[in-house]
């Protein structure tokens, strides 16, 4: 189901006072005169865009019953085109042999059954062997720490002491009564 768009060319529904029209437009699309007579210049004017086509409908009616010509157009569809690169002249890539092609010699009847399946020849690895590629053991970095010494257990390290508290008040003059 494609858009559509209602396009205005300034026609007037026939019979139709320009004033009255006019008044109905700007009370419908609540804009002054000046805005309402440039919509009557003649030219080609989309008033809206992308509806579908009950909705392109509904604006139509709306418009005739103001007094203009409106006519619903599908919204054109912008293809962008794309150049593409020439071929190369020559493959730029070599195949391999394809490993599955070779021909195969069955060993037994049973195995003659098998003679026309292509499939890849995989290998079992023992039980419990490391299937994935090991990683290097990564190095740790050569740095000279010669220039730092640790300081005992307790020693002040040279933060800023800290200032006492305030006096806690005397209340050695307060009783508690039972």
């Amino acid at each position: 189901m494609g858009l559509f768009e209602i396009v205005f060319r300034g026609e007037l529904v026939a019979g139709a006072q320009p004033a009255l029209v006019k008044a109905n437009l700007a009370k419908l699309f609540q804009a002054d005169g000046a805005r309402i007579d440039a919509l009557f210049s003649g030219r080609r004017l989309v008033l809206k865009s992308d509806l579908d086509p009950q909705a392109a409908e509904k604006y139509r009616a709306t418009l005739e019953r103001a007094g203009i010509v409106v006519s619903i157009e599908p919204v054109p569809v912008h293809v962008e085109e794309i150049e593409m690169a020439p071929p190369p002249d020559a493959p730029g890539f070599v195949r391999r042999p394809n490993k599955m092609a070779e021909p195969w010699v069955p060993r037994d009847c049973y195995m003659a059954a098998f003679v026309e399946v292509q499939a890849p020849a995989f290998e079992v690895a023992e039980a419990g062997s490391d299937l994935q590629p090991q990683k290097p053991v990564a190095q740790a970095p050569r740095l000279d720490l010669g220039q730092f010494s640790l300081a005992p257990a307790g020693s002040d390290m040279g933060q800023a002491p800290r200032a006492a508290g305030p006096a806690a008040p005397d209340t050695s003059h307060l009783k508690i009564t039972p």
